[in-house]
């Protein structure tokens, strides 16, 4: 289980191409409710024939708000770029210079036990050329865990090879829309991703393999607007949460607020998990009422929910829900 601030404070992910002209001014003008991320993104959102262009954007997006950094107060947030492929990442890197400190990582897209050694090498190299942590966000999309007698050795060798830079592997992300994409689903806004039977089980297996040590984050809500879309996606959030996942990838800024309040703890749990944090570990008992006397405390079984909780709380604060 991860045990700093930092592995819980992603949140609403806000995806954008790479090469859009405004977004460095919507970050240093703070037009997006905070706290959220940003994914500059290179790859799914780019044409094929228009990469270098893009990279050049990207690059200029990423000196402009540096430069703002050193000359007025703004909200940052972490900044990743969602790459092709692991030779990109270490040439973005480098091309950077120093700028890189405003880089809190790349997302690796479609990450498989082709592209692992890859990636885990670029960023080993990456952070030698670095002077602050660069960290990895693998996104399991790729169609060759979708089969039943591969998905298994695949994840358990992917988790083996990600475990080698386990600090820097800052989340592990699931590509929703790309695993409807391989069956030909998509939900529409009054249903639940996991309702969609084969791919609810794909991701509960990552997260079966993968969230007593790593923090994961929900797939994809392509909604941001008309009837029902805000419902849909309360609900799925809520479904994320129960399962595992913690956060959320969102294309609108529209989605964030809404990230945000499902991220936010109760004054319940929170009173609770106080509780169990605090505990007497020289008590003669180890079960209790809870704060409020409706449920139970039980220190040995309850400490690691505890400690998650008091996480998300300072992060995106405590209130009544």
């Amino acid at each position: 289980m991860k045990n700093s601030l930092i592995y819980y404070s992603i949140g609403a992910l806000l995806y954008c191409p790479a090469n859009n002209e405004t977004i460095a001014q919507s970050v240093i003008s703070e037009k997006f409710e905070q706290p959220y991320s940003l994914a500059l993104c290179l790859e799914d959102t780019i044409n094929d024939c228009f990469v270098a262009e893009a990279e050049e954007f990207l690059l200029h997006t990423l000196h402009r708000i540096r430069r703002a950094v050193s000359e007025s107060d703004f909200y940052l947030p972490k900044i990743f770029v969602r790459v092709r492929n692991s030779g990109q990442a270490l040439s973005l890197a480098r091309r950077l210079g120093e700028g890189i400190e405003i880089l809190t990582g790349f997302i690796a897209p479609k990450f498989s036990l082709e592209n692992a050694d890859g990636y885990l090498a670029a960023l080993a190299e990456i952070n030698r050329m670095s002077g602050h942590p660069c960290y990895l966000m693998p996104i399991f999309e790729d169609p060759s865990m979708i089969h039943l007698q591969n998905r298994y050795p695949i994840l358990y060798q992917l988790k083996e090879k990600l475990d080698s830079a386990g600090p820097l592997v800052l989340n592990i992300r699931v590509g929703g829309n790309d695993l409807c994409h391989q069956f030909g689903f998509r939900r529409h806004c009054q249903e639940s991703i996991y309702g969609i039977r084969p791919v609810a089980q794909i991701l509960t297996d990552i997260l079966t393999v993968f969230a007593m040590d790593y923090v994961v984050s929900g797939p994809v809500w392509e909604y941001y607007s008309g009837p029902g879309w805000d419902t849909g996606l309360k609900q799925e959030l809520a479904e994320d949460l129960l399962c595992g996942f913690i956060g959320k990838t969102v294309i609108h800024p529209n989605q964030i607020p809404f990230v945000n309040a499902a991220l936010r703890i109760s004054q319940r749990d929170f009173a609770d998990a106080k509780a169990i944090t605090g505990w007497d570990t020289a008590s003669a008992r180890f079960v209790s009422g809870s704060a409020a006397k409706e449920r139970m405390n039980e220190y040995k079984t309850h400490s690691n929910w505890a400690v998650r909780t008091l996480f998300l709380g300072e992060y995106y604060g405590v209130g009544d829900k």
